[in-house]
């Protein structure tokens, strides 16, 4: 229903209503009021026939005939018993069949004094003229009478009372249509500048160039105002967000990753040429669904805990001889955004360049095993404390080092090549850390350095599921480490214990510590926090990065913490799904 409707029905209901509250107000007034003065009226004629009656009770009948003729109102005269001595509209012989009237309201209050001054009064059909009457009983008269009783019909009443109410209705009528005619101009008024408005807020809505209406009222004037500073506002607003969008498109389309974007339901919004050639899709191909874009395993888990909110580790993907990197996020909207590089190029130097580490190494270790032999020769053949003994000696060292530094090489070109693969079997933790000290322990009596193999709650890290050699080969480079740089009279802890997915395996010193700052690139290999101390020491670089490999490659992760003089703890989890038993 329209507004001007509305406001026109309303106005006209109210006046209505107040029209018919007039009326219903001025029946009850004005009749109460002309009853009680009708009622006050026939008292004070009763009070009059009362006195005027003759004292003989033979002429009652005639005397309220002529009585009632001269006032214009019906007498009835009542003795005590009830029975009726006289009335206006009956004769003498008819007042034999009249009933008892001392069942009368008005009578009966009349003779019983109710009111204190014996008068009574009752408004109700005559039985004789079945008409709406008005009767007050007055006690009084001659010697034998009891109640005198004057009455009239209330037509007179109900006329006046209906006239009264034509003139207030046809008042109220012509009121109602010049109330009407009012409101519905005044209606057309506010409610014009009103659809208007709301025709200007649709076109801003749609984009479109409003036309704001005039109005002389303040408050629709002050919200025409409101929304001509919204609408250039949200101008400004939307120039700026077109501005933004404009150049992030742009950015993401310049881009030599591919960009891709879903919503929460996993439909493709956002979509950059680079990802579209990556992924082997034309200019006006069709995307499926994200959650459908990918059959490689791997990577359709990485969407899936994408568009579940959780996050996700980058995976490799192989698609027509490219190598991709897919790396994801979940967007605030519960939607998903993927980043996809080609990492064919790197992929390949790093095939490459441990090629070319395997095959040198490969090959240095022919000559290195023949320069060792022979400076171990010369050695044993020279005068000991000669000049050509410290030579031999030197030379024999640094070939040593070298083989080591061989060894490591090949052995982490082995396990980055995939090549190997961890042999999972129960392992003694306990039993594999002291078989694994015991090379070193001379070195750790000479310096009085403490090992201990603590294994807490008792049993339940005893024993994992791990490849033994493996599990030597880090320990053996761990305690290398350790050894190198705790102090006489430092102590190396190895510990086991369960932790959540998995089992917590510790190697712990307190020798010198590595500083914050070298702590992220410990685990690179060549990597050295003290260059100078290490290659003194023999140290190759390596046997950390090995320890790293060698972990990943059982699913689990390694971490080093430390702090200047305080020592340093490798910590390395070996998952459940591989691990305890």
């Amino acid at each position: 229903m329209k507004l001007v409707t509305r406001l026109f029905i309303t106005t006209s209901l109210l006046l209505a209503v107040a029209v018919g509250g007039l009326i219903v107000a001025a029946d009850r007034l004005l009749r109460r009021y002309l009853e009680e003065e009708i009622a006050h009226g026939l008292e004070r004629e009763a009070r009059l026939v009362a006195l005027l009656l003759p004292a003989d009770s033979l002429t009652w009948p005639e005397a309220a005939g002529a009585l009632g003729q001269r006032i214009g109102h019906r007498i009835t005269l009542i003795d005590p018993t009830g029975n009726v001595r006289g009335d206006t509209e009956f004769d003498r012989a008819s007042l034999a069949q009249l009933e008892n009237h001392l069942t009368r309201p008005e009578v009966r209050a009349a003779i019983g004094g109710g009111s204190g001054q014996g008068i009574g009064q009752d408004e109700r059909l005559s039985a004789s003229t079945n008409e709406r009457r008005l009767y007050v009983a007055v006690r009084g008269g001659p010697p034998g009478l009891a109640v005198v009783r004057v009455s009239t019909t209330l037509a007179v009443v109900d006329g006046q009372v209906g006239r009264v109410q034509g003139a207030v209705a046809l008042a109220g009528f012509t009121a109602l249509l010049a109330t009407a005619l009012f409101a519905w101009l005044f209606s057309r008024e506010v409610a014009r500048p009103l659809v208007e408005l709301a025709g200007a807020a649709r076109a801003i809505a749609a984009g479109q160039a409003p036309s704001f209406p005039q109005s002389r009222a303040p408050e629709v004037a002050q919200h025409i105002l409101a929304l001509r500073a919204m609408h250039e506002e949200l101008d400004l607003r939307f120039a700026e967000l077109r501005r933004e969008r404009e150049e992030t498109a742009t950015l993401i389309e310049t881009m030599a990753d591919g960009v891709l974007a879903a919503d929460a339901r996993g439909g493709i919004v956002t979509l950059n040429t680079a990802a579209r050639r990556l992924l082997g899709y034309g200019p006006a191909d069709h995307l499926p669904p994200l959650a459908e874009l990918f059959h490689d395993k791997p990577a359709r888990e990485l969407v899936d805990a994408i568009l579940s909110g959780r996050d996700g580790e980058p995976v490799d993907l192989a698609l027509e001889n490219r190598a991709l990197l897919i790396a994801g996020r979940a967007l605030p909207n519960s939607g998903a955004l993927l980043v996809i590089r080609d990492v064919t190029d790197l992929r390949r130097l790093e095939t490459v360049r441990r090629d070319f580490v395997a095959n040198v190494s490969h090959e240095l270790k022919t000559p290195l095993t023949s320069i060792a032999g022979y400076a171990e020769t010369l050695t044993a053949e020279v005068g000991a404390g000669t000049q050509s003994e410290r030579f031999a000696q030197t030379i024999l060292s640094n070939a040593r080092r070298m083989q080591r530094l061989v060894d490591d090489l090949l052995d982490l070109s082995r396990i980055e090549s995939g090549g190997w693969q961890p042999l999972l079997k129960p392992v003694d933790v306990a039993g594999v850390a002291r078989e694994t000290w015991v090379p070193f322990a001379d070195r750790a009596r000479d310096r009085r350095i403490d090992f201990t193999v603590t294994v807490a709650p008792p049993g339940d890290g005893a024993r994992f599921a791990a490849d033994p050699d493996a599990l030597r080969q880090i320990l053996t480079n761990l305690f290398d480490n350790a050894l190198r740089y705790t102090p006489p009279g430092g102590r190396i802890v190895v510990a086991a214990g369960p932790t959540a997915g998995g089992t917590l395996l510790t190697v712990s010193d307190n020798g010198s510590g590595i500083t914050g700052q070298h702590l992220p690139r410990v685990f690179e290999r060549f990597y050295r926090a003290d260059p100078a101390r290490s290659r003194d020491q023999g140290g190759t670089g390596l046997g950390l990065a090995i320890v790293k490999h060698l972990v990943e490659a059982h699913g689990g992760w390694v971490e080093a913490q430390s702090a200047p003089g305080r020592g340093t703890t490798i910590r390395m989890v070996f998952p459940r799904a591989s691990g305890s038993l």
